[in-house]
């Protein structure tokens, strides 16, 4: 095998003021060519690796730093950040930090430009990572006009662009829609194979990248607890890490299918060898109408004179000299109701909420609420103007974002799940909105501070808030929603409960509904394993012994 890429020797790492180690004692080699993903809790390392492994641990954070970090042969102690970045492409969290520029076109050209190349390597550079990402048009706008999920991608086209010998990548799907999230994970998988960029990247969805990885390192308190095949990480999740499993192992293990499924494919070739699935093509058993368990409902708008937490009429917003970002919206919010929003990148949802919030005025149509709107926008960053994070919310917000023990933390210091959760207790506070809007809050949340959020989210509006959240991610849309809002291009196009939006689908649905098929409106593992419940022999169950179907 070929001499590491990326070294860690004994590598630890506190954070300046922390009580407890970011790091501890880590040793990992990385070659070339290979695809490595991280996993890991919130807060348990797997940002800061990636830091030390661009040298911003420890030259920008400062704290306190052991061991050593050699990238292409380069120690990180001894050459800082804009060294590295001629070997490593580096995209974080938080991608409307990364962008300078004040074009698209302009961001990707500044990485080649300032290396020296040419006016034509520059240009061929730039279209050729544009359209690979599909921002080809985007090349003339403003940076700052961009959504969240075109940021994201502008930000890791100018990490590609200069062909790096290695990518770090902290959630780079997390504001990227299904199809666009998929296609960069494919394009990442297509040039590790052919150009032999080896990739690292830290991502909580796992079921995205899984069955593309070769390799899964994940980390515990700073720790590597487990370094193996996607295959040899489920195992371990499933025994010592449960909220690490992806849906499909979940649904595996509740439904007794003794296999660990890196992705829908393989999961769907199990349940068929079992006999608990039909042929490509067919319509799946169980379905809706087959004796299936029902749908879920949602509560009924409410019309008329009854009162509404929000009323959207008939709102357009359109940009001066620009397209129509918002085109007729239609929408009616119930007290308790919950909605999920979602819609491909760049459909009109962050523009949405901010009308909701009052922060933006509509060139048509009216906006009406019932209350005052709390809007948590994408960047938790944004909210914070104090050292500590005591200082940001009441106590008793930050109890109930689990947040107590942060109090003497400055609010930058926190991890993405953690930085999330604190602004959400600063936009609610100790007073109950009458709306409370989120625009993509998992973002750097792993699978059980979502299923937290999600809990929170249903409690309040169980206490009448209504709840709106804008989202990519059919899971958190699954279960914290029972109605679904899908935009496209400005327009709602489809609304109703969430099984009917998010089972049987290709992308807007979640995993469970993928590998069944939509079968029984079930979107959660915990209804997948029911629905499989029901399709078990009664004579043996081959799931539980082994035997052959």
């Amino acid at each position: 095998m070929s001499a590491p890429l990326l070294s860690f020797r004994g590598v630890g790492y506190r954070y300046p003021g922390a009580a407890e180690p970011a790091l501890q004692d880590v040793h990992l080699d990385i070659h070339p060519g290979e695809f490595c993903l991280l996993a890991g809790l919130s807060g348990h390392g797997k940002s800061t690796l990636l830091r030390a492994a661009c040298a911003l641990v420890p030259h920008f954070h400062g704290g306190t730093f052991a061991g050593s970090v050699t990238l292409a042969g380069l120690d990180t102690r001894e050459h800082g950040p804009a060294r590295l970045g001629e070997v490593a492409g580096v995209l974080f969290q938080d991608p409307e930090t990364q962008l300078v520029m004040s074009t698209v076109r302009a961001e990707l050209a500044l990485g080649l430009e300032s290396r020296g190349h040419g006016a034509a390597t520059v240009a061929r550079g730039v279209e050729e990572v544009a359209l690979a990402l599909g921002i080809d048009g985007l090349l003339d706008r403003s940076t700052h006009e961009l959504s969240g999920g075109e940021q994201q991608r502008v930000a890791l086209g100018a990490a590609l662009v200069g062909r790096p010998q290695v990518v770090l990548l902290d959630e780079p799907t997390s504001q990227l829609d299904p199809v666009a999230g998929d296609e960069l994970i494919g394009l990442l998988r297509r040039l590790n194979q052919e150009w032999e960029i080896a990739v690292v990247i830290s991502e909580h969805r796992l079921e995205r990248v899984l069955s593309a990885a070769d390799r899964v390192i994940a980390l515990e308190r700073g720790r590597v607890a487990c370094d193996g095949d996607p295959a040899a990480f489920l195992r371990w999740a499933a025994e010592a890490a449960p909220s690490l499993q992806t849906p499909a192992a979940r649904l595996f293990e509740l439904a007794g299918v003794p296999e660990v499924p890196a992705g829908v494919r393989q999961a769907r070739s199990a349940l068929r060898r079992a006999g608990l699935l039909g042929d490509p093509g067919t319509p799946a058993s169980g379905s809706a109408g087959a004796g299936a368990a029902p749908p879920r409902t949602r509560p009924r708008g409410r019309r008329g004179h009854a009162p509404l937490a929000l009323r959207v009429r008939g709102v357009w917003h359109e940009l001066r000299d620009g397209p129509a970002i918002l085109r007729g919206v239609d929408l009616a919010v119930a007290p308790g109701e919950t909605i999920a929003l979602m819609g491909r990148n760049g459909a009109g949802k962050s523009t949405l909420l901010r009308h909701a919030a009052g922060l933006l005025a509509p060139t048509r149509g009216r906006v009406e609420s019932g209350g005052r709107v709390a809007l948590l926008l994408q960047n938790p960053g944004d909210y914070f103007v104090h050292e500590r994070a005591g200082e940001e919310a009441p106590a008793q917000a930050l109890e109930r974002a689990g947040l107590a023990w942060a109090a003497e933390r400055n609010p930058r210091d926190l991890s993405g799940g953690e930085r999330q959760r604190l602004a959400l207790a600063i936009v609610t506070g100790g007073e109950e909105p009458a709306l409370l809007a989120l625009d993509e809050p998992t973002r750097g949340m792993d699978r059980a501070a979502k299923a937290a959020l999600a809990t929170e989210l249903r409690a309040r509006a169980r206490a009448g808030t209504a709840v709106i959240v804008a989202t990519h991610d059919p899971e958190f849309a699954a279960a914290c929603a029972a109605r679904a809002v899908l935009l496209a291009d400005g327009r709602v196009i489809a609304d109703g409960s969430s099984a009917e939006l998010l089972a049987g689908g290709w992308y807007f649905a979640t995993e469970t509904a993928r590998i069944l098929g939509g079968a029984g409106g079930a979107l959660l593992p915990e209804e997948g394993a029911e629905v499989l419940a029901r399709r078990r022999p009664r004579a043996q169950d081959p799931l539980i012994t082994g035997a052959p179907t």
